[in-house]
């Protein structure tokens, strides 16, 4: 039976604002680099003040996966919760824009504000996130609709839900209703820390869910032991994993088959987005029913073309790229 959706995401509908941002900077604002840390409003409004030179666009890590897969032409949906005030009623112009159906409509008169996350871009290409989450905080089980959720061939789930009781519950329910309709529910592991934080619960869904990806610290800390040790586990737990390694191959076990992608190393100019490109890439060739192999070499695809520009969606034609990667034919 054919599904109204080919993959939805839900996830926190974030909008990204970025600033560039030099170490010496980042120690004064007392930011750690590289990670994605939780901030409460005083402090959201403080690094937003310090921003001076600052671009914005909708973002969230699943948010901005679905809209690339919306952008390579199949029919994606995002279940987020945004306020209607002036930035979530362009985060939801700015996915449909993307091809991608936004599918709850701003909450009027919303107690908190959209939410959104302020990006330090360091000169060596990588992100330091400040994210206040507002109004996705709200995010649950009331903002999954049957007829999105269970409409769907895959659905993706963003970690990060897991910080919030009434996003796990979304969460689970999402996929508890694509899985009974016969869908494939999955798994972006997120970050380290979130890792750490829900490492019990994140160990449950490997075993449940279809698909799960994630980075090397992701699996390593999952398990809490070294890379390698932590892919043989996971391969034995989970139905399909995925782990990208920063600069290195990237791999991909489904049952006995296990798959090395090689990655053409370049030099980033914004590392932000480039694991949700993968994911969009990979989600492309599973839905499509190409070979686990071209399912990794196409996320690799997306991910090198958003690395090579500011902002965490593609700017050239991605479908293009894969063509005359000979990932098409």
């Amino acid at each position: 039976m054919s599904k109204r959706y080919d993959v939805v995401g839900i996830g926190n509908a974030v909008v990204d604002v970025f600033c560039p941002a030099d170490d010496a900077f980042l120690e004064l604002m007392g930011i750690q680099k590289g990670i994605m840390q939780l901030v409460e409003v005083e402090r959201g409004e403080l690094l937003y003040a310090a921003m001076k030179e600052r671009s914005q666009a909708a973002g969230g890590s699943v948010g901005n996966t679905v809209a690339g897969i919306g952008s390579l032409g199949l029919k994606a949906g995002f279940i987020g919760r945004v306020n209607d005030d002036a930035l979530g009623r362009s985060y939801a112009a700015d996915m449909a824009e993307q091809g991608t159906d936004f599918v709850n409509p701003p909450v009027k008169g919303g107690s908190l504000p959209t939410s959104r996350s302020m990006i330090f871009v360091s000169p060596d290409g990588e992100r330091s996130m400040n994210t206040y989450l507002g109004i996705s905080t709200e995010l649950g089980p009331e903002d999954v609709p049957d007829d999105v959720a269970g409409q769907t061939r895959f659905l993706f789930l963003e970690g990060y839900l897991y910080d919030k009781p009434r996003g796990m519950a979304a969460f689970d329910r999402a996929a508890q209703v694509c899985r009974a309709a016969g869908g494939q529910a999955g798994i972006s592991l997120s970050d380290p820390f979130c890792v750490d934080r829900h490492r019990d619960a994140f160990r449950r869904l490997v075993k449940e869910l279809d698909y799960v990806i994630g980075n090397e610290h992701e699996w390593e800390s999952l398990y809490q032991t070294d890379l390698s040790s932590a892919l043989e586990q996971a391969a034995q737990d989970a139905g399909t994993v995925v782990c990208t390694r920063s600069g290195s191959d990237v791999v991909l076990v489904r049952g006995d088959e296990t798959v090395e992608v090689p990655v053409h190393r370049v030099v980033p100019v914004d590392a932000t987005g480039a694991g949700d490109q993968f994911a969009a890439g990979f989600l492309y060739g599973l839905a499509e029913g190409r070979p686990l192999a071209v399912c990794g070499q196409m996320g690799c695809v997306a991910a090198a073309e958003v690395i090579g520009h500011f902002g965490a969606r593609a700017e050239t034609d991605v479908k293009a790229l894969f063509r005359s990667a000979g990932l098409l034919g």
